[in-house]
């Protein structure tokens, strides 16, 4: 079922009270977002967004804990090719994503009607139905839970931004001098760790919601199953005369947007470049042959290589809690 749920009825009465009406009139439970059997999605009416920013602050408060805290000096990488990303200094920027701001408001100013009007976009990971992202990753580091969320374990990414290099949007970003790298090939491995919005995956695992949806003052996000969000999405979009971007985009994403104006004229409109990603055609990447074919040969090595670096992280805690006791 789809959902919809204020803030204030969310909190005020726990699981049973944040059942709510949605747009079908079903009544729906928080509860049910963490069925496993069914892929998550959110919708994103365009039209709703005022750009206000509470969803990027919510997120970087809710996921402070998970930002990068990196070692410096830096090892010297070989080849020299692998570049430093360093964005300590730059923890602040919201006009992009970054491995400290896996959210951020994207921004448009197009004509509807003969009018100009200012639009603005949430722009985050798309989590794909079949993300390249997680089965195009040599060493696991990137994974899927059954109800669509796709993250990556920055215990055991080692930089190498495969994940970015297949990513339609190119949504991942990587900040150096903080992970297993640095243990294990420090100057060969892949230079960092990469970060992208993870869907406040523990939140969702305790049927609550993630931080943007729950920050956001104008109920522009709306959670539920995939199917019922995309039966919703084809209703607005009826309904508004709207357009509908991530139904087919990459062979289908979680995130689903409608837009009061085609999204080939929000592409043209919006910035694009390094951390701002576009808004225009995505091929469904996984279909092609070769990325198949790699995909079932690099599964059972990215099993084994995760596997090994939990191990090693593992080992590498025990020892230092084992060093601890004895001083």
């Amino acid at each position: 079922m789809t959902k919809k749920l204020s803030r204030r009825a969310f909190l005020k009465g726990g699981m049973a009270a944040a059942c709510t009406i949605a747009a079908s009139s079903a009544p729906v439970c928080a509860s049910s977002i963490t069925d496993d059997n069914k892929q998550l999605a959110t919708l994103i009416d365009i039209s709703k967004c005022i750009g206000c920013e509470e969803c990027v602050f919510a997120c970087m408060d809710s996921n402070a804990d998970k930002f990068p805290n990196p070692q410096k000096p830096f090892p010297k990488m070989i080849p020299k090719r692998v570049p430093v990303m360093d964005w300590t200094g730059k923890q602040d920027v919201t006009d992009r994503l970054t491995p400290y701001n896996w959210l951020y408001i994207q921004h448009a100013t197009v004509e509807k009607g003969g009018k100009e009007i200012d639009l603005t976009i949430p722009r985050r990971c798309m989590h794909c139905v079949n993300p390249p992202c997680v089965k195009l990753c040599p060493w696991g580091a990137a994974r899927q839970y059954r109800n669509g969320i796709s993250r990556i374990n920055s215990g055991i990414c080692l930089g190498g931004a495969k994940c970015k290099t297949v990513c339609p949007w190119k949504i991942p970003e990587r900040q150096t001098g903080v992970g297993l790298y640095l243990d294990i090939l420090p100057e060969l491995a892949g230079n960092g760790v990469m970060y992208k919005c993870d869907r406040c995956y523990e939140k969702v695992a305790h049927g609550e919601l993630p931080a943007c949806i729950e920050a956001c003052p104008e109920d522009v996000q709306t959670i539920g199953s995939r199917d019922d969000i995309i039966k919703q999405a084809h209703k607005l979009a009826k309904e508004t005369n709207g357009y509908i971007y991530g139904e087919k985009e990459n062979g289908g994403t979680n995130t689903i947007y409608v837009s009061p104006v085609p999204f080939e004229q929000l592409d043209k409109a919006v910035e694009k470049g390094k951390g701002k990603p576009h808004l225009g055609p995505a091929k469904d990447s996984m279909a092609t042959a070769n990325n198949l074919a790699v995909a079932m040969l690099i599964a059972p090595f990215a099993g084994v290589a995760a596997a090994a670096s939990k191990f090693y992280k593992h080992t590498k805690n025990e020892k230092g809690e084992a060093s601890n006791e004895s001083e």
